[in-house]
Order: structure tokens, then sequence, then C-alpha cells
């Protein structure tokens, strides 16, 4: 579960873009490697837009049995903000209910660390070293069929993909990304990823072989732009089929609901013992 939200957030490429969506008529599809360089440019040039915001994260696992019945319902509601361009989540509720106050105490005692952890670790810059940037997914996916595609009254530009497994790769990340398919959207006019679909094409093992993802694993994301200046996650859906020793298998849906959109003083930030925002009237 946890691969496949890392992988939702190495989709996430968040940067701050107004304006009205004006494509040429008959201009020429770009090339996509110019094109995710392009988004990626944006997020480095925007980081500092981004910081300003928090929003609330739901995430829902249903786990499933056989036949696709829910035997397992478990939920969790965290604040997302960031700190030198670096993503931080703070859990704030589990299944509905608050944090013990000694939960509390030591989620606040490891935001801390993450944050402390973002602060040394410079922009654009990865903490995570399993994570895989846009641009380095396009050297180990063949990308084809570019397109374009209306979505939501926006003309996006859309391409197929799926992993090279000749590729050389390194880490968990890009490893994974070689059993990968699907599709990616990006804004036209703003350059920003709008929606990703992929799905897993073959078992992956993770942990020696004790642990894998299986065939037909699949996972969705979905972005729109706020306030008209900057684009961050709206949704988020998954499909796990897992395996591993002594376990027959694991099936579960997960779906990520992104809302509660805050401006708030990045002063706010570094004070994890309170609700982090400080919102303005800004909606």
């Amino acid at each position: 579960m946890r691969l496949f939200a890392s992988a939702l957030i190495l989709f996430s490429i968040s940067g701050a873009c107004g304006g009205q969506n004006h494509p040429a008529d008959g201009a020429s599809i770009p090339d996509p490697t110019t094109l995710m360089n392009q988004v990626e440019e944006h997020q480095r040039k925007l980081d500092q837009t981004r910081e300003n915001y928090t929003y609330r994260e739901i995430v829902v696992i249903r786990e499933l049995d056989k036949n696709g019945g829910v035997k397992k319902t478990e939920s969790e509601e965290d604040e997302i903000f960031f700190v030198n361009s670096h993503e931080i989540d703070r859990k704030v509720k589990k299944n509905g209910k608050d944090l013990s106050p000694d939960d509390e105490k030591k989620e606040l005692e490891r935001v801390k660390k993450e944050i402390d952890k973002a602060q040394k670790t410079p922009p654009g810059r990865s903490i995570d070293r399993n994570e895989v940037s846009i641009s380095k997914l396009l050297t180990i996916m063949k990308v084809s069929n570019p397109r374009r595609e209306t979505v939501d009254g926006r003309t996006t530009l859309a391409f197929d993909f799926m992993g090279d497994p000749h590729a050389q790769t390194h880490g968990t990340a890009e490893s994974a990304s070689k059993k990968l398919s699907g599709t990616i959207w990006i804004d036209e006019q703003d350059r920003e990823v709008r929606r990703l679909i992929a799905r897993f094409d073959d078992n992956f093992h993770l942990g020696f072989g004790l642990f894998s993802v299986g065939k037909g694993s699949n996972f969705t994301f979905d972005q729109k732009l706020v306030n008209n200046e900057l684009w961050l996650p709206t949704s988020g859906q998954a499909h796990v089929v897992a395996h591993a020793v002594g376990i027959i298998g694991y099936r579960a849906d997960i779906s990520v609901t992104d809302d509660q959109y805050q401006v708030f003083h990045s002063e706010a930030q570094q004070q994890p013992g309170a609700k982090i925002a400080a919102p303005s009237s800004k909606p």
C-alpha cells in the first residue's frame, strides 16, 4: 500500500500557473521529454507559492475478500503542508476519531523529524531515495500515441506509456516503473499533470521475493488549479493485489480525497504542536 501511496506522490508535480486556456489551433504536439522538463521547471520556480498552502487529505482503505466483498475498512485524515518544497503530512484522525494524547505526541515527534529533514534537504532533491522524477521516468518508459484531449473544458496533451524492460534502473521505484503502463494528461496551457492512470502489467517483487504487488493493480491520480494560482491534488484511487509469504493474497481498494485548500502563514509550518495552518480568509 505504501508503494501505491508513493506512486501517487511521484506523479503529483505541483506548480502555480494561472491564466486562461487558449491553445493554438493546429499546433504540433510538443516533444514528451521537453514537455515533462517544462512541468518540472514550473515546480522548481514556484515551490515558494506551494509552501503557502495547506490542505486536508483523507485516505480510506477497504480490504477485500477473494470475492471482492469488503471485509475491513480503515481511514486516516492528514493535514498536508510543505517545507523547503518537500511535502509533509501530519495525521490528525484515525478511523474518524482524533488521536489519543499519546499517539498525537508520537505523531508530532515524527512530524518534527520530517520538518528537520526537509529543511536540510535542498529543494528539488528527493528526501526518499526510492522516488523517481517524471524526467527520469521518461528514460524508463516508452511514450506513444500523442494527442490532444479536452478535460473539464481545458485542452490537455495526452500520452500513452509503458515500461521499457531493457531500461537501466536504480532503486525500488525505478524498477517498479518498468512494470507500469497507462496514460498521462498534461494541461496544455499550464504545463501541469492533470490526470494519470497507470497499472501493473506484471508482478513486482519486493523484499527478496517475500512480498509482491500483483499484476492488475492500478491507480489513478487527479489534480486541479486552486485559486487560479496553484495545481494541487484532488483525488486518487488504487486497486491493490498483493501477495506475501504466509498470506494467500491481499486485495484492497484505496481512495484518496484532497480538499479544504487554505493559504497560511509560512511560519506556522515550524510549529507542529499547533494546528499547522493559520488560514487566511482566502478559500
